[in-house]
């Protein structure tokens, strides 16, 4: 029986496995983390590891993107959305999940499954033959980074991606910070309380804003010098010096919250949210950071609420890198120049874990429909899948290609006007409607096992 060899098992990995397995395939899935390497970022061997924010973003799938795509992933039978939904916190409309418990859980289900073999190994080189997915992520070992770009003739493209610091729930002054959802959003999991707010005034704002500033931050080493960041992941210290106001537009934005002490608004607004199960620990939402340990810790404590904050992880910043995949990927995920390699997950350019994810999916759906002899149907750009695949494998630049989240910019605009206030509720009812009526048409769908 054919066997497909897996490299990376993070979360596009975890999901190409799983797909194949359901679809009646052998695979063996390669990971480095467990056999004696680990990444910079990573701190266990757990597959499908969140190693950035626990939150899968908006779970809207009347008026949000990624919510649409996880409403299409669940169609599509996906590990990772169903080990999502099984360990998912309290975040408004949001979805997020304990991190320890959905790699947990992710790795437990495809340990137990017969058709995947998990080898704790480090590939160094790309395959020369046999049916391969490259889900090495954003964090490729530099002896396989090295040999993508022999194997491509180009060179890799990277940028920074931060990581937020954690603060445990019990060092938080509940006198100064109050529970409350934006505009008191109530999710599928919540009460319309599901943040942890620490307020500031113009003065004690306008200081936090001078001391990342002043900072003391990461230094680069020479290879890492002049890469840039991903828009969606912005260090703070980063927006802060594009002017003084950015962070008050971004992650620190008070509109929809009044503070529950004063029934007030505040100035600016210090979000947190709900990391593990238990409720002990929360994570600061949009504070991804490169300053320095000490330089974090002094800084964080200056907001109110924050100031005797003990931190279960200091926020940090890692190197990623991806491939240039409208030049070098076929529509079909394939290397151009060696077909029997296909890519999946952030190595391709999507960002995002559910982006990561789901390319992941459709890529295990296509390597499952070669080894059936079956056509692969590609889905329309119109659902998110489409899309977002659409746009990686051709619908972007390729001179100036930069990650990407699924938005519905990357859909198709429409042929007639629509209202801008039902434009995005548009989008998904086509998207929907398409989407449906390719599930029941492509012959290539595996069935669940």
């Amino acid at each position: 029986m054919t066997q497909v060899h897996i490299i990376g098992g993070g979360l596009a990995g975890s999901e190409a496995a799983w797909q194949l397995a359901k679809a009646g395939i052998k695979v063996r899935l390669s990971e480095m983390r467990g056999g004696g390497d680990m990444t910079p970022a990573h701190q266990t061997d757990g597959l499908a590891e969140l190693v950035c924010s626990n939150s899968f973003r908006s779970d809207d799938a009347q008026k949000n993107a990624v919510g649409l795509l996880h409403a299409e992933m669940r169609d599509l039978g996906s590990i990772i959305m169903d080990q999502g939904d099984k360990n998912r916190l309290p975040a408004g409309s949001a979805l997020a999940v304990d991190r320890d418990h959905f790699s947990n859980g992710v790795t437990k289900t495809l340990t137990e499954h017969p058709n995947i073999e998990i080898v704790r190994e480090r590939i160094d080189r790309l395959p020369t033959e046999g049916l391969t997915i490259v889900a090495t992520g954003p964090l490729t070992a530099m002896t396989l980074a090295e040999s993508i770009g022999a194997a491509t003739g180009e060179d890799s493209l990277a940028f920074f991606d931060a990581i937020a610091p954690i603060v445990y729930k019990d060092s938080i002054n509940m006198d100064v910070a109050w529970m409350q959802s934006r505009w008191d959003k109530v999710g599928p999991e919540g009460d319309g309380k599901d943040y942890i707010n620490c307020p500031m005034n113009r003065d004690q704002y306008e200081a936090f804003i001078q001391g990342l500033l002043d900072g003391e931050k990461t230094d680069f080493k020479e290879w890492e010098k002049n890469t840039p960041y991903f828009e969606g992941c912005m260090p703070i210290e980063v927006m802060a010096s594009r002017g003084p106001e950015t962070l008050r537009f971004g992650p620190m934005k008070p509109v929809g919250l009044t503070n529950a002490h004063t029934d007030e608004s505040a100035y600016a607004v210090v979000q947190l949210r709900q990391d593990n199960a238990l409720g002990t620990l929360w994570n600061m939402v949009g504070f991804q950071t490169k300053l320095k340990y000490g330089a974090q810790t002094e800084l964080l404590r200056s907001i109110p609420g924050l100031e005797n904050a003990e931190f279960a992880r200091m926020g940090g910043l890692h190197r990623n890198t991806f491939i240039n995949s409208p030049k070098l990927l076929d529509q079909e995920m394939r290397l151009k120049k060696a077909p029997h390699i296909r890519f999946a997950g952030q190595i391709t350019g999507c960002e995002g874990y559910v982006e990561s994810a789901a390319v992941g999916l459709m890529v295990g759906r296509m390597v499952a429909a070669d080894i059936k002899g079956e056509t692969f149907v590609y889905p329309p750009q119109t659902t998110a899948f489409g899309a977002l695949l659409s746009h990686i494998t051709g619908g972007a630049d390729a001179q100036d290609y930069q990650p990407m989240n699924v938005n519905f910019g990357l859909f198709p605009p429409f042929e007639q006007r629509v209202k801008k206030k039902e434009r995005k509720e548009a989008y998904t009812t086509r998207a929907r409607k398409d989407f449906a009526e390719w599930q029941d048409t492509a012959t290539s769908n595996p069935k669940a096992a």
